[in-house]
């Protein structure tokens, strides 16, 4: 009698361990949808609700005259390659910050509080492919830099923080 009991109570640590994982693997994946954009580093994590431009279309107009934009959302601008990245507030009416990340989502570039309506060229540098913008000032408030990482479906398996698998 003793060792059946023994059984059952090992089958439901063993289905209390399933159940667990399976929890945290749901929350891993629902931080990956195509709209959000996680960003990790020694600050902790921040999710933000973003929209996807991943056309040249959509990219050349990018978040202009755009009056206001919500805390935690912003645009991810997504490319086809790396490439140097190159930037300008020409009829943005919103400071923004710009986070320059590379195909494996390392932030390397962080540019902040850009200046609304400025057409100076802001220099996101070489190697470029995800450039997440933000509400200004709102990178140093949260304590995000260069070497942080994002998490995005739209980056491939070498990312960082990779969704899926």
């Amino acid at each position: 009698m003793g060792s059946s009991g023994e059984t059952g109570r090992d089958g439901r640590i063993v289905l209390a361990a399933a159940l667990a994982l399976s929890v945290v693997a749901g929350v891993a994946s629902a931080q990956c949808r195509d709209d959000r954009v996680t960003v990790q580093g020694e600050f902790g994590r921040a999710n933000f609700t973003v929209q996807v431009a991943d056309d040249a279309r959509e990219r050349a107009q990018g978040l202009m005259n755009v009056p206001q934009m919500p805390t935690m959302t912003g645009m991810l601008f997504a490319y086809e390659a790396p490439q140097h990245a190159t930037f300008w507030m020409h009829n943005t009416l919103i400071p923004l910050d710009m986070l320059f990340a590379d195909p494996t989502g390392v932030i390397r570039t962080v540019h902040s509080n850009s200046v609304p309506m400025d057409d100076t060229t802001i220099d996101g540098g070489q190697g470029i492919q995800y450039v997440l913008e933000i509400n200004g000032g709102l990178a140093d408030r949260l304590g995000i830099k260069a070497g942080d990482v994002i998490q995005h479906p739209s980056l491939g398996p070498d990312a960082v923080l990779a969704c899926g698998g």
